[in-house]
Parts: C-alpha cells; sequence; structure tokens
C-alpha cells in the first residue's frame, strides 16, 4: 500500500485494525474536531474504515492517518475520497486539536495533492468545506483551490472547492 511522507510527516493508509478504529473514534471525540464532520461511535468508525479500505482495493486510494515521522504518534487524517454522487475525488482532512496551527494539515494536504495528481494523474480534486470552517478555507486557499458551488454532503451544506492538476502545477 502506498505510503506518503514530507519532512514531518507519514501518510499510511487507514486500515480496519482494532487500533485503527479506536483511534478514529478517540480523534472524532473532540467537540472542536468534530463539529464540522461529526462524532464517530465504535460501529459507524468500523463501518467508515470498511468504506476507506473498499476504496484503497477499487480505487488504488483512500483516507491515510497521518503520523509524526518522529514520534509515530498518530495525529490527524488526510486523503483522498471518492464521491460517486458527485462523481468527483475529494481530499479531506481533519486533525487532533492538539496539533492545530502547526501547518500540518497544508503539508500533508500538500502532498495528497502531489500524489494524486502525480501519480494517480487525476484531472480535478475538489474540497467539500462546511461554511464557517475558516480553518479548512484558509488550508484550501494556501494549496490553490477555489470555490466552485454550494452543495450539500451527508446531509451537510459545504461549498466545493476544485483544483485542476493545471492549476496546481502553476502553484
Amino acid at each position: 500500500m502506498t505510503v506518503i511522507t514530507t519532512e514531518r510527516l507519514r501518510l499510511r493508509p487507514l486500515t480496519t485494525s482494532d487500533a485503527d478504529a479506536d483511534w478514529w473514534v478517540r480523534l472524532h471525540a473532540d467537540d472542536e474536531v468534530n463539529q464540522f464532520v461529526g462524532a464517530y461511535t465504535r460501529e459507524r468508525a468500523v463501518k467508515r474504515l470498511r468504506d476507506i479500505a473498499q476504496q484503497w482495493d477499487q480505487r488504488g486510494h483512500g483516507l491515510c492517518a497521518v503520523e509524526l515521522k518522529a514520534t509515530g504518534e498518530a495525529i490527524g487524517r488526510s486523503g483522498l475520497h471518492w464521491w460517486e454522487q458527485f462523481d468527483e475525488t475529494e481530499i479531506g482532512w481533519t486533525f487532533a486539536r492538539a496539533h492545530w496551527g502547526r501547518g500540518y494539515a497544508t503539508e500533508a494536504a500538500r502532498a495528497v495533492l502531489g500524489w494524486g495528481f502525480g501519480t494517480l494523474g487525476l484531472p480535478l480534486i475538489t474540497a467539500m468545506i462546511a461554511p464557517g470552517n475558516s480553518a479548512s478555507i484558509a488550508v484550501a486557499g494556501r494549496l490553490g483551490f477555489t470555490p466552485l458551488r454550494e452543495d450539500e454532503i451527508l446531509g451537510r451544506p459545504c461549498v466545493v472547492h476544485g483544483l485542476t492538476r493545471d492549476a496546481y502545477a502553476s502553484v
């Protein structure tokens, strides 16, 4: 499976292991972290991780645990997710509050974009961001995303931001 590394981070595919399921629940237990993505029960986390594993198997990409290279600590998640109803591949990022404000989301997402546009040859990657999520809007802006449309994902409103391979190459 694909492992992506940056100067400070290691991104590895999430699995259906008990360790990843427990970590997923803990990550999303913080009200500040889950305000835009929701909390997870263990059962819901296992189902989500199965869906992620299926994407890795079927599409060759999915979500990753983001770990600090220096310690191995999992601090967040980032990666690509295919949304059949939109016919689009989305990049996402969610990090533990203790690791906010250190540039990890931008660093991880930049590496995922390079992999998605370079290795996978995707023509467009979207970022579906909840209105009011100023931190994610800022990350998307630093990466070169621009708003495309308002939409809804999993029953929640979002603004879909987009970045083409050509635009990414020029950033």
